[in-house]
């Protein structure tokens, strides 16, 4: 995992480190950043997959405008993953297609 410890104009304050799973892998992330940034940091890219055309979406925006960060979490499809804050926990999937509710 990458991590900016130092900005010359911003000042980083991370939560604290929370593990989370990703399509069943466990993975780690700081509490209260992005579940994206969390996923980015541990080399994920693909968060979803579209329905009609079956093509990969990522990182786009990041601010919570387009759906390419859709993915389910904890069994609830498209969650804008780009501005969710992590929580300790969180299970993570891929989304393929519309999504369909698990919980």
């Amino acid at each position: 995992m990458h991590l900016i410890d130092q900005h010359p104009i911003l000042d980083y304050r991370h939560g604290r480190k929370v593990k989370f799973t990703f399509d069943g892998q466990e993975m780690e992330g700081y509490e209260g950043e992005p579940i994206a940034v969390a996923l980015h940091a541990n080399g994920v890219r693909v968060y979803r997959i579209t329905p009609e055309m079956k093509r990969p979406r990522g990182f786009f925006c990041a601010i919570g405008k387009c759906s390419s960060c859709f993915m389910v979490v904890n069994g609830v499809p498209n969650v804008r993953t780009c501005v969710t804050p992590l929580e300790e926990g969180m299970d993570v999937r891929t989304q393929v297609g519309k999504g369909k509710v698990s919980i």
